[in-house]
């Protein structure tokens, strides 16, 4: 039987990235998965359901109050109840920068879609959740929510550090009612969003030489931690950050 036998789960950015990549763990795990993204998700309900599980798609901008609260009532709609919450769309905009020159505009819309939409989230998933016996909610923050980046992203990093601070909120809120919630914290993935900003060789190992691993992780390293936390396996967990960053935040200095 698999670690989510059962369990409906919403995964926000479902159809790319890291997202896709927790979806497809997820259906492989026993959970029936609602992908809720802006961008079209047939192609990967249909590997979804290729392999044997059960998906659907919701087309979702998470900054949309109504888009969002229409989301969660086609998962509940669709398969019954919901239990999990992955709150996993987020943006990191390429003219972030410091705060003397990031335009009001980067930073607002960082914050719409990273902050916002993870609030967003939780407002419609918990009653939908508490209807359902209880359940999980991870949310996507950023080893840069404990640590300055080593280039200027002040939207990004003060978006993520948000997270991580509602996320215990919320945890503290809900924890006597079945709901538990955690941040996952990754550090650099080689998604598409990173690849953009790594263009050349120089940039990709001005990043590598702050992980003492000296590589960047894997998506599937991100899904296993996310899967661990909306599992039963972490029952007794919640209101905390699990950091996958190679050990970025645990070096003062990086040995060469």
């Amino acid at each position: 039987m698999g670690r989510l036998q059962g369990k409906v789960a919403i995964i926000t950015g479902g159809s790319s990235g890291l997202g896709r990549v927790g979806a497809e763990l997820f259906a492989r795990e026993g959970a029936q998965v609602v992908i809720a993204d802006v961008v079209d998700g047939d192609e990967v309900v249909d590997a979804i359901d290729a392999a044997g599980g059960e998906a659907t798609f919701v087309r979702c901008d998470v900054s949309d109050e109504g888009s969002v609260e229409a989301a969660v009532q086609h998962a509940v709609e669709t398969f019954g109840g919901l239990h999990i919450l992955y709150n996993n769309a987020g943006v990191m905009l390429s003219d972030d920068d410091g705060p003397t020159n990031t335009s009001v505009e980067t930073y607002q819309r960082t914050m719409d879609i990273n902050v916002l939409g993870t609030l967003l989230g939780c407002r419609y998933a918990i009653p939908a959740m508490l209807a359902s016996g209880g359940g999980s909610i991870v949310n996507v923050a950023s080893f840069v929510a404990h640590m300055g980046a080593a280039t200027p992203q002040v939207a990004y990093t003060a978006s993520k550090g948000a997270v991580l601070a509602m996320t215990r909120e919320i945890a503290v809120i809900y924890a006597r009612q079945g709901i538990r919630a955690n941040s996952l914290c990754p550090g650099p993935i080689m998604t598409p969003m990173l690849a953009k900003f790594l263009s050349d060789d120089e940039k990709r190992q001005r990043r590598l030489v702050h992980i003492p691993m000296g590589r960047f992780g894997d998506a599937s390293e991100i899904a296993n931690g996310a899967l661990f936390l909306a599992s039963d396996e972490s029952s007794w967990m919640t209101g905390q950050s699990l950091i996958i960053d190679g050990g970025i935040t645990a070096a003062y200095v990086t040995p060469q």
